[in-house]
């Protein structure tokens, strides 16, 4: 059975995570849920942050980590190696995904981090097209690349391929723009399966509010929801924001069309599109746009001075939906 699990692991970390994306990405194609909103730029940007991290980054900082750490901890090596699966999947699993949920809320919190990850946040649309689409240095910088070799090393290669395969598999899917969450609201025998679920991991429901282009009409939360695997981090931290609905609006509301090599190498190559965040006289942060209620319940935009994804660390309330 291990063995079989194993085998499983590791073939989504090879050949398998490019064939889940292509599946992923007929199907939405074919439905037409980008609503052509892919144009040339948006094309070129999604594609290298594909291509990049997985062909090129991640294989080259493996296979220096890798050289370099016996020179460093010789005697370190398979330290680990006699700590059982479950144990080591666990340990990864809290230890991987915990730094991430801070690595990505400091970006959402801190103006000059953000300029680094207002990449991912661009897209008008949710999708698998842009689960990977990040700048450069953003990539460069995520500690996992490093944790993964590190664990290697050490002797719990086995419980940390596993933990990137389905890793792999849950912010994927969360980023689809495939609802396949929605029969868990939708029929009230599901809703005990559907409480449990929203709150262990990310789903489309929990993490396309996070990618709303408004965060005021009750759906939209770009101000949480900062969990990547485990959305257990929001519940703890507070953060957290559940509604069971989806967003009318995806991207930044102040979106200027930057050009793909601006998003991806910034602060190297700056955008040319005046009052832009990436431009080279921009703004750290720019006011946004929200959305705010009018008396007919129907929403409009309308401009206020509000900062975009500057956040309190104070704690929030979790937003439970009527049951």
């Amino acid at each position: 059975m291990i063995h079989f699990i194993e085998t499983i692991a590791k073939s989504i970390n090879t050949w398998g995570f490019p064939a889940i994306i292509l599946l992923l990405g007929v199907v939405e194609f074919s439905l037409g849920l980008y609503e052509k909103k892919w144009t040339k730029n948006e094309s070129l940007l999604n594609i290298f942050s594909f291509v990049f991290p997985p062909i090129i980054l991640y294989p080259v900082i493996a296979f220096l980590g890798l050289k370099f750490l016996p020179d460093v901890i010789p005697q370190y090596k398979n330290i680990f190696s006699w700590v059982p699966f479950i144990w080591g999947f666990i340990t990864i699993a809290i230890a991987d995904d915990l730094t991430q949920y801070w690595y990505h809320r400091l970006h959402h919190q801190i103006p000059f981090l953000w300029r680094f990850h207002r990449t991912h946040h661009s897209a008008p649309y949710m999708g698998m097209a842009m689960a990977s689409r990040q700048n450069v240095i953003y990539t460069f910088l995520f500690s996992q690349i490093y944790l993964t070799t590190i664990l290697i090393y050490l002797g719990l290669g086995y419980p940390a391929i596993f933990v990137s395969a389905l890793k792999t598999l849950i912010t994927v899917f969360a980023h689809s723009s495939i609802k396949w969450d929605k029969p868990f609201y939708k029929y009230k025998v599901l809703h005990p399966v559907a409480w449990v679920l929203e709150r262990l991991i990310s789903t489309p429901a929990t993490h396309h509010a996070h990618h709303s282009s408004s965060t005021d009409d009750g759906v939209g939360y770009y101000k949480g929801n900062f969990g990547n695997m485990f959305f257990l981090w929001d519940v703890i931290f507070g953060t957290a924001h559940i509604s069971r609905q989806y967003p009318e609006a995806y991207g930044i509301s102040h979106y200027e069309g930057d050009e793909w090599y601006a998003q991806l190498f910034w602060p190297i190559f700056k955008s040319s599109r005046e009052g832009s965040e990436l431009a080279k006289s921009g703004p750290a942060v720019r006011e946004d746009i929200p959305v705010e209620q009018s008396p007919s319940d129907d929403y409009k935009i309308k401009p206020i001075k509000s900062q975009r994804l500057i956040y309190s660390l104070t704690k929030e309330s979790i937003s439970n939906p009527n049951r």
